[in-house]
């Protein structure tokens, strides 16, 4: 990845963080900030060079999303999901990859959970189905739908489609705690033509080469969590840490940042946010295919998430009751954060799954 766009894109922090009140609000990223980071080709970020993506690498990625979850979650967490998704554009046909591209404002989103129905037709599928969770949905040019195959002659077969957004109905329904401005509301599809060459499975060798396409693709979509959660706790730590320093004892008019329980506090929230940061890019570093680097590398970004998430309750705690109130910025990454650990990604059945493969226990490892 170029080097000036992460440069440009922490040049638009400040304006991101200024926004950030009115993305919680308006429960969706704008328009002109969709914009301004399809101008930067975050949303190309995976999408094979060949076509028109930028192909970085997984450790672009990590950078990338936690650069824009610090400058506000819900719009890292959009970025993460519109950069990662662009992974499928490695396994469409190279002609399919380079027309879904040549859009300037190109976009891809949706959920890969098989919640629709797929049935075979001629020249492709008949796609039927209900996605919830279908962040930045509203913004997106594709979304790709889960989809089970069944012909009514062979059991069921997972598969994904992608379907061109206009084909299907948005249901406002993300009226949420935290990551409120992700809109990551339910996206439905009725009996929508998906042609063959838009139809496909992860667990297939993709059709584009090069080492970013022999990343697991699963655990690609995974590593923006940890790094969103990442960038959130960095954020927090920062807020928390000029609260402190402004913030006086109303008795001795002593600064907080003076109390030893707040400078434990923010040393080991920021210990906490490094050592996820250090772990995740390690593991990134030395991913590979075989059941143990993936699940190795899957730990990571639950561990990431996690530490993200008890170093920001570290300073929201220290920050005492200046952190209850809905303006307080530190009071939004609380719920931002606690949201990202609730997603399937980063969930106990991950850690399960991980744990029986280092013991070297039989286990189903597709999810890894």
């Amino acid at each position: 990845m170029p080097l000036p766009l992460l440069d440009d894109i922490r040049r638009l922090t400040p304006e991101i963080r200024a926004l950030a009140p009115q993305i919680e609000q308006d429960r969706e990223v704008p328009d002109h900030l969709i914009d301004r980071l399809s101008k930067l080709g975050v949303f190309r970020l995976t999408a094979p060079r060949a076509a028109g993506g930028h192909e970085a690498e997984p450790a672009d990625l990590v950078a990338v999303c936690e650069e824009l979850g610090r400058a506000d979650g819900s719009v890292g967490w959009c970025a993460m999901i519109g950069a990662a998704t662009g992974i499928t554009l490695g396994y469409l046909p190279r002609d399919v990859a380079t027309e879904l591209l040549a859009d300037p404002r190109f976009l891809i989103a949706g959920v890969a959970a098989p919640m629709g129905r797929a049935v075979p037709v001629d020249g492709g599928h008949r796609i039927t189905g209900r996605w919830p969770f279908a962040s930045a949905c509203r913004q997106a040019t594709w979304l790709v739908g889960g989809v089970l195959v069944s012909d009514g002659r062979q059991p069921p077969h997972p598969r994904l489609a992608v379907m061109a957004a206009g084909d299907l109905t948005i249901h406002d329904t993300w009226d949420v705690a935290g990551l409120r401005g992700t809109g990551s509301h339910d996206i439905e599809a009725t009996d929508v033509f998906v042609p063959d060459t838009r139809i496909f499975s992860l667990a297939a060798p993709p059709v584009q080469p090069g080492p970013l396409y022999a990343f697991p693709p699963i655990a690609l979509l995974a590593l923006g969590i940890g790094a969103v959660s990442l960038g959130i706790a960095r954020a927090a730590i920062a807020d928390f840490v000029e609260l402190a320093r402004d913030k006086r004892n109303p008795v001795t008019g002593e600064a907080i940042a003076a109390r030893p329980a707040v400078r434990a506090a923010v040393a080991e929230a920021e210990s906490l946010r490094a050592a996820g940061l250090a772990y995740l890019n390690g593991e990134v570093a030395a991913a590979g295919t075989d059941a143990e680097r993936r699940a190795r590398l899957r730990l990571a970004v639950l561990t990431a998430t996690r530490n993200a998430a008890r170093a920001v309750d570290l300073v929201y705690r220290a920050a005492g009751g200046s952190a209850v109130y809905a303006a307080s910025p530190l009071q939004r990454h609380f719920r931002d954060v606690h949201v990202a650990t609730q997603h399937a990604m980063v969930n106990t059945d991950v850690l399960e799954t991980a744990g029986a493969v280092l013991l070297g226990e039989s286990v189903n490892t597709a999810r890894l």
